[in-house]
């Protein structure tokens, strides 16, 4: 048996901790991966149904060349263990006025779809919007989604190369200020503010620069055959190949330490694991709440985990559609953002929501199913709330006045509310997205992978460089590379007997329901 100093632990299965293990052990480490739930995944979870498992969380994947550097890292090939199919059409959108917009994979093709839908005048100004999305992309990506922590200097020389972004980094300027001025149609200021909300954002009060997510989006979209969930299974698997041990059904009840440094764990069951790293791969919030033990409380600063972003409430049912021409990713719109928006801000679910409908069993040049199909519907809500029962009219009679009906229609019982979120994440208040991303200094707060607690590390959602499969993919990425460092930091110290160490770069750096479920 390895010692403690050799072990890694990780604690939740969900894409930081499984990113963390494939690049751990792919490096010759000891990693064993601790998971309350019975399957990987963490939030990336699925639900029963008359018609299969439905997926209750991400329904898609996008910046899909993280998951493909980190399989090669692993000497594998993402191609070799996942089915992925490329949507041609990114999403269709439908407004209470009878609006109708598909927006494509080709950008070309969206142009020209928005000119049809809004006139040759929102094609233009489509065509300046996506060429800022780009642009603050290109100038974001490596000093702040790549690098290990947000490289102010980085951010800094990429803006004064490209003063023409200048407009989305004001630092009081919101995402909807801008889409303001960037469209004279709401609706499609309407649309492109929705992509606030993958990161846990109200428009209204989300920094511009967000703007970038649709450039994120605009890369491609895949969906994954046999569900998302095959993402996290084909990730459990190649850490197992490379030597990582899984333990599902292992739920953590403390992180140990001891003289300042990571001891080890103690589960549930009362049995104990000594090691001298472990990554959390649950939400930060987690360890300030107490929900790991009064040892790790102090382990990161207040101000990296409030305030929490938005909740959702998801229903996750089977049954027959009609009424609705949909594809794989539809979303209804709110006739008005502030009937949305608005009552979330106080608390309150949406009086007038904005529904995301995935049609799972919809891919691209396929007829839909004869028999029942597998759908996910999302509306934005408040992490807590007031404590409101899901209401299934709200959902259905919104989506009924698009025309779009569902038998049988599902009862309470198919949703899952922010308060059911945080009994499946404690500690997390139901937010799904960990820190609020309201504000311009938002992300430079959010936690990297080091943490106060001396061999304590983070990966996850809630961790930098923030939520979003690819993101927290990242994150467990970062969090394998600060190991490595750290390890060979004390190894040049021990052999020099220099005080101190110097942190350096490694081969990893490169490659670019419960406390144990990871983000």
């Amino acid at each position: 048996m390895a010692s403690a100093a050799d072990r890694t632990l990780i604690i939740g299965a969900g894409m930081g901790g499984l990113a963390a293990a494939i690049m751990l052990a792919a490096q010759g480490r000891e990693v064993t991966l601790l998971e309350a739930a019975e399957t990987p995944g963490g939030k990336m979870r699925t639900v029963p149904s008359a018609a299969g498992p439905v997926d209750a969380g991400p329904t898609v994947l996008t910046l899909r060349e993280v998951f493909d550097a980190l399989f090669e890292a692993a000497g594998a090939r993402l191609a070799d263990h996942l089915t992925l199919h490329p949507e041609p059409i990114l999403a269709r959108h439908a407004w209470p006025d009878g609006g109708r917009l598909d927006l494509f994979a080709d950008r070309q093709a969206s142009e020209d779809a928005i000119g049809a839908f809004a006139g040759a005048r929102a094609a233009s100004e489509f065509r300046r919007f996506n060429a800022l999305a780009q642009g603050l992309y290109t100038a974001f990506e490596a000093p702040m989604m790549r690098a290990p922590r947000p490289s102010l200097g980085g951010i800094a020389r990429a803006v004064l190369a490209a003063p023409g972004l200048t407009p989305a980094l004001l630092p009081w300027r919101s995402l909807d200020a801008l889409l303001a001025g960037c469209f004279t149609d709401r609706r499609l200021a309407q649309l492109f503010g929705r992509y606030a909300t993958y990161v846990g954002g109200d428009p209204a009060r989300a920094p511009a620069v967000l703007a970038l997510i649709w450039e994120a989006e605009a890369r491609g979209v895949w969906s994954v055959a046999g569900g998302m969930q095959a993402l996290a299974r084909a990730m459990a698997d190649l850490a197992a190949a490379r030597g990582a041990r899984l333990c599902y059904g292992a739920r953590v009840a403390r992180i140990e330490q001891r003289g300042g440094r990571v001891h080890g764990v103690t589960l549930a069951d009362g049995s104990t694991i000594a090691a001298d790293r472990v990554i959390y791969g649950g939400d930060p919030a987690a360890l300030n709440a107490g929900e790991l033990g009064p040892d790790v409380r102090g382990a990161l600063p207040l101000a990296a985990t409030v305030p929490r972003s938005l909740s959702a409430e998801v229903w996750t049912f089977a049954a027959h559609a009609e009424g609705a021409d949909m594809i794989r990713h539809n979303v209804f719109f709110a006739g008005d953002p502030e009937a949305e928006f608005g009552p979330i801000a106080r608390g309150r679910r949406p009086d007038e929501p904005t529904l995301y409908v995935c049609a799972q069993d919809r891919f691209a040049g396929q007829a839909p199913p004869d028999g029942a199909e597998r759908f996910e519907i999302i509306m934005n809500a408040p992490p807590l709330g007031a404590g409101e029962p899901p209401c299934p009219r709200r959902i259905f009679d919104q989506l009924a006045r698009f025309g779009l009906t569902f038998t049988p229609e599902p009862d309470a019982a198919a949703a899952t509310t922010p308060a059911q979120f945080e009994r499946l994440f404690p500690g997390s208040r139901g937010a799904l997205y960990g820190l609020s991303p309201h504000g311009i200094t938002a992300a430079l707060r959010r936690p990297g992978a080091r943490t106060r607690l001396r061999g304590l590390y983070l990966a996850g959602g809630g961790a930098h460089p923030g939520p979003g499969v690819p993101m927290a993919a990242r994150s467990g990425m970062h969090a394998a590379a600060a190991i490595e460092s750290d390890l060979a930091s004390r190894s040049r110290f021990r052999r020099t007997a220099t005080p101190g160490g110097m942190s350096t770069g490694s081969r990893i750096a490169g490659a670019g329901p419960s406390r144990s479920s990871g983000s």
